[in-house]
This record gives C-alpha cells, sequence and structure tokens, in this order.
C-alpha cells in the first residue's frame, strides 16, 4: 500500500498527485520544540510498502524529509521516494571563485542518503548535464514542455518561442517541438547575480508574439534583459513563462516596466503567477517508481 505524505506548504501538491495516482495522502504533525528543534508524528502507527514525500527541498525543508523518511521507515516502511517538484540546489555546480564549495554535490549526498528514490520537474542542469551524475539513487524528471506547449497554444496567437540565453534552449525547443512553433535562441552574458546583458535578436517577428521561456525566474534579470531587446528590436509586447517560480525579487512589475505583457509559471513553486498545472506530468513520472 503506497501512500503519499505532504511536507508543509505541500499539501496542495501531494493531494493533486494522490487524485491522480489514487493514492491516500497523510499530513503528519511538525512543530518546533522551545529551542527550535523540529518535531514530525505521522498520523498513523504503522507504514508499509513504498511512500513518497511530496514537496520541495527549499529553505530548510531538507531536515523535514530526512526526518519524515526516518519516521516512516521505523513504521514499517520499505521505501521511502522523493516527489520534489522544484529541485533545489542546483546553480552551484562548479568552482568559480577560490574557495567556493560544490553545493550541488554536497546536497545531492545528503538526499541520495536520506531517500531511496526521487522524481523532480526539469531541473536545472548545465554544467552537469543527467541527475545520474550527481545523486546515487534512481532518479525521474518529469517534463513541463507539454503544460506549457498546451498553455501557449490556448492563449498566444501567432507564437514565436524566445530562449534569452543558449542554456534556455533544451526547454525551449522541447515546447516548440509540442506546439509546432517556431523559436530563436538568444544570447546572455552574465556578470553578477543581477548584472545581465543578452543579444538581440536576430528573427523578423512580422507579426507573431514572442513568448520567453526560461527554467527558473529569481532575480528576473535575464528575461528583463531578453524582454528591452525584443521590444527595441520592434517586436510585440512578449509573454515570459517560467517552470519555476522561485522569485528573489519583484520580478513581475520589472518585466512590465521593460515591457513585457506578464508572466506566467507552472506550480512547481507556489505563487500567484501560477498558471500551468504541471501534476499529470508529475503523477506521470512518480508512476515509473511506485
Amino acid at each position: 500500500m503506497t501512500v503519499l505524505i505532504a511536507l508543509p506548504g505541500s499539501e496542495d501538491h501531494a493531494h493533486r498527485l494522490g487524485t491522480r495516482l489514487g493514492r491516500e495522502v497523510i499530513v503528519p504533525e511538525v512543530r518546533q520544540f522551545p529551542d527550535g528543534e523540529l518535531y514530525v508524528r505521522m498520523p498513523r502507527a504503522k507504514l508499509e510498502g513504498t511512500v513518497a514525500i511530496v514537496g520541495n527541498l527549499s529553505h530548510d525543508n531538507f531536515l523535514r524529509v530526512a526526518f519524515f523518511a526516518g519516521t516512516a521507515r521505523d513504521l514499517g516502511a520499505q521505501q521511502v521516494g522523493l516527489v520534489a517538484p522544484y529541485l533545489a540546489y542546483m546553480r552551484q555546480d562548479s568552482v568559480f571563485n577560490p574557495g567556493e564549495g560544490i553545493t550541488q554535490r554536497y546536497f545531492a549526498k545528503l538526499v541520495s542518503a536520506s531517500v531511496d528514490w526521487m522524481v523532480t520537474v526539469d531541473p536545472h542542469l548545465h554544467r552537469v548535464h543527467t541527475l545520474e551524475g550527481i545523486y546515487s539513487i534512481p532518479t525521474t524528471i518529469a517534463r513541463a514542455a507539454p503544460a506549457i506547449a498546451r498553455w501557449v497554444t490556448g492563449e498566444v496567437q501567432k507564437p514565436v518561442l524566445v530562449g534569452p540565453d543558449a542554456e534556455s534552449k533544451q526547454w525551449v525547443s522541447a515546447v516548440a517541438d509540442s506546439c509546432g512553433a517556431p523559436f530563436v535562441i538568444l544570447e546572455k552574458t552574465r556578470r553578477g547575480d543581477r548584472d545581465v546583458s543578452v543579444s538581440a535578436p536576430d528573427y523578423q517577428f512580422n507579426g507573431h508574439t514572442p513568448v520567453v521561456i526560461d527554467d527558473i525566474v529569481s532575480t528576473g534579470r535575464t528575461m528583463v534583459e531578453a524582454t528591452k531587446m525584443l521590444r527595441a528590436a520592434g517586436a510585440a509586447a512578449p509573454m515570459c513563462v517560467a517552470i519555476h517560480a522561485v522569485f528573489a525579487d519583484a520580478v513581475g512589475d520589472a518585466l512590465v516596466a521593460a515591457g513585457a505583457k506578464g508572466i506566467v509559471t507552472c506550480d512547481t513553486i507556489p505563487h500567484a503567477s501560477n498558471r500551468i498545472c504541471i501534476s499529470d506530468s508529475l503523477a506521470d513520472a512518480v508512476r515509473t517508481r511506485l
């Protein structure tokens, strides 16, 4: 018998998955002791078979996952999986300056030691090209491209998809294949977290509406600069689409000020901009592990 265990804040994700998979969802009790340490308690005294923890590992959620996994095993679960719609700690995949640590690798070891398998949505793979290169547990990637393609087809007339940098080509090309739209990839130069420049597009838009697509929107500088260049090239106000709504800054206002029509995101991270549901793709990926 497989149950889904919802991390705090991920109850909606867990229930959407539970509905699609026909699985029960349980919500553990989580609170803090007076000294700030975590207390966890499952709502039942016995588990069996495979259980899957549903939720992202951002902020301090890794400890919750580790404690949930340990508790589930103590209660009889034979396997514990993790369904993390957004996989955190993927950015630092190399040493860029002396003294830095490759936190992507360290984090992968911690997660691999806590759960038996993992499912996630479009992780930020750049210099390391596969999750197998850093995770020692079986992993499955659910793709957001089909859901994004359906949204673009239903909401944008005459779209042309735009990738703001070379990294984005993998996502943009997949969406283009799904919805039959043309695409163009720009070139980006990054000088810091909030200091980027983007090349002018070599494309005649001819009445097409640009749709800028990237995997993560954090500070939003890449999308802002891409929007400015598109508007300067005479394109219509672009719609911006991101898979993961990290939103470290007030991105929406900055994009509109730069000339964008707006921004929509997939629901891997809860945010007011969520318009694209990836639960179907996520459920299909989870089925391969159950």
